[in-house]
């Protein structure tokens, strides 16, 4: 265990991040699910807009990479399309 003050609040402070950095990847990767469970086209234009300000929000906040974001925008788009 941490002694000094300084290391006893950074242990603390990861540890907020942790849980939030959980929150917004649960909620990407729930909105990814949503959009791969779509049947229909309009259906799926509507949870991909979602699912990208999901995407945008989160490669902003750096909790996953700007090209990661970029990937599962393409993929999820070319499945939307697909199902038109």
């Amino acid at each position: 265990m941490a002694h000094h003050k300084s290391a006893i609040k950074r242990i603390q402070i990861n540890e907020r991040q942790r849980m939030r950095n959980k929150h917004y990847k649960t909620c990407m990767k729930n909105a990814i699910k949503d959009v791969l469970a779509a049947t229909t086209a309009t259906e799926g234009n509507e949870k991909l807009l979602k699912a990208v300000s999901i995407l945008d929000k989160i490669a902003s906040k750096k909790i996953i990479h700007k090209n990661k974001a970029a990937n599962q925008k393409s993929r999820l788009t070319k499945l939307v399309n697909s199902l038109a």
